[in-house]
């Protein structure tokens, strides 16, 4: 499906070879690890996708839709919830909804670890974009977006 003409269209082998670049530069550069090791706390990935997930979600969460965030399933994520429960980076609260059901909030320490590895990110991030004009930069968030939505959209129905 790649197209060879004038008219626009993007080539789609063309991008390939710039995605395959993007992982193995992530990869290689350590970004999430520096991260990780800049919030201080020793956490997997996992752990820190729950904290991610908490605190890009505007509030408390169930557990179910953290995972929903980090698409994996309920289970794995409680076992990282229950580890950083234990570790006082989050906390469970009673959901106002539902008495029956609680919520996962961050605690203030929590808070603190997500922050300083969010800082490393995306500070990187933004030092990678800093040349880019403001349009530019929302352009390729805008179609960033839609493409990872797209993109897992496409591949979750392979997996069904």
């Amino acid at each position: 499906m790649t197209d060879t003409s004038n008219d626009g269209e993007l080539d789609l082998l063309a991008v390939l070879p710039r995605l395959s670049q993007l992982g193995t530069v992530l990869n290689r550069s350590r970004l999430i690890d520096r991260a990780t090791e800049s919030a201080g706390l020793g956490l997997d990935r996992p752990g820190l996708g729950v904290l991610v997930s908490l605190q890009t979600g505007g509030g408390p969460l169930r557990v179910g839709e953290i995972a929903k965030r980090m698409q994996v399933v309920g289970p794995h994520v409680t076992r990282h919830v229950n580890e950083l429960e234990r570790r006082g980076l989050v906390q469970r609260v009673p959901d106002p909804d539902d008495r029956r059901a609680r919520l996962v909030e961050l605690t203030p320490a929590g808070a603190d670890a997500v922050g300083r590895y969010m800082q490393t990110v995306l500070g990187t991030l933004g030092e990678a974009l800093a040349g880019w004009s403001p349009e530019d930069r929302s352009t390729f968030g805008r179609l960033l977006d839609r493409f990872a939505t797209d993109l897992t959209t496409r591949l979750s129905t392979l997996d069904d």
